[in-house]
């Protein structure tokens, strides 16, 4: 039987996620002045990081993008804490400063294991315009249930392939006692 006769009758699963783009900055620069050995010596250090801490918050390493990730998350708070819980423990142990963004909306679940929409490419974008240091969202991303997070307002930015401006807060931690022990 014909595989696409197969698939015919399946519509794509359209699904609401949250997206988070995470990103080592300079990780270039680090490798050619320290070496390959040591490269790959920290980035197996980061991804550990990683991985313990979206686990810690129910979050889910989609994939791997070199000396970054994407992860993605059913509800947004968790992913939102799980970033900057991220960004606290590099900030404070790591030899590179982390960049991310993060947004969330309705996406198509493709092939059960890729996401496609605009959703995704915001938190790609926001994670590109990000400085080191900095997490940016959409401030609709922002709510009373993120209590270890402040948002600061950036203002309405252009951001590559929306038509609209996008209202775009930085996230930081707002109160580090809670991440002491990890």
């Amino acid at each position: 039987m014909d595989e696409s006769a197969l698939v015919a009758g399946i519509s794509p699963a359209r699904v609401e996620r949250g997206f988070a783009f995470v990103d080592l900055c300079n990780f270039t620069r680090y490798t050619d002045d320290h070496g390959d050995r040591n490269a790959v010596a920290l980035l197996a250090e980061f991804r550990a990081v990683v991985r313990a801490v979206v686990a810690s918050h129910g979050v889910r390493i989609a994939k791997w993008l070199g000396d970054g990730a994407m992860l993605v998350g059913v509800e947004n708070e968790p992913l939102v804490e799980a970033v900057v819980h991220l960004q606290n423990v590099v900030a404070t142990h790591g030899v590179l400063p982390l960049r991310a963004g993060i947004a969330a909306g309705p996406v198509i679940l493709f092939e059960g294991d890729d996401y496609i929409g605009n959703a995704v490419n915001l938190a790609a974008h926001l994670c590109d315009l990000a400085q080191p240091g900095q997490l940016l969202a959409p401030a609709a991303m922002v709510s009373d249930l993120m209590v270890n997070t402040e948002a600061d307002s950036i203002g309405f930015l252009e951001i590559p392939g929306f038509t609209e401006r996008v209202d775009v807060v930085l996230l930081s931690e707002a109160d580090p006692e809670p991440w002491a022990g990890v």
